[in-house]
């Protein structure tokens, strides 16, 4: 589930995602690719998308949203067209907010250090202030943490069988 075509972090997320996803030798299918579209903070964001796609088929076994708000919408989705989540679809969310860990099924997302990125923004600052001449970075990195919660099961046998390489 991509991000809306406006989202500073839309493009940046997706790239890591398919990156990720061809070292791991997993193929993204572009026919299920879904795409938000709405400027919403609720889980209506991802709510409508998945239902359309869930309209189309329900050849898949996974799905990773944008950010957790769409996650928790596409999860709604999934039970009301009578699926299990994670039994039939597993889903993951990005950011880590404070209610995937208390929606049912617990989230498995994406947690950004958001300390660490903080602190570093705030030295980085500090120091293009007093050393104004000097020289900065224009990107700087930091690696997220994979928190599994409930939202997501093992692969299971015939999803691995497609893939033809027994993972």
């Amino acid at each position: 589930m991509k991000g809306q075509r406006y989202s500073l972090d839309s493009e940046a997320r997706w790239q890591s995602i398919v990156s990720t996803a061809n070292e791991l030798g997993i193929t993204i299918r572009p026919e299920l690719c879904i795409y938000l579209e709405k400027n919403l903070w609720s889980p209506e964001l991802g709510y409508p998308p998945m239902r359309e796609l869930l309209a189309r088929t329900h050849d898949f076994t996974g799905l990773f949203c944008f950010n957790d708000t769409a996650a928790i919408g596409a999860i709604r989705a999934i039970q009301d067209a009578g699926l299990s989540c994670p039994r039939d679809i597993s889903v993951i969310g990005f950011d880590d907010i404070i209610v995937a860990e208390y929606f049912n099924p617990r989230l498995t997302t994406v947690r950004q250090p958001l300390h660490k990125m903080g602190w570093a923004a705030a030295r980085l600052l500090i120091k293009r202030i007093q050393y104004p001449d000097e020289p900065y970075p224009n990107e700087v990195w930091f690696e997220p943490e994979l928190v599994v919660r409930e939202s997501t099961a093992a692969i299971p046998n015939t999803s691995r069988s497609r893939r033809g390489d027994g993972r």
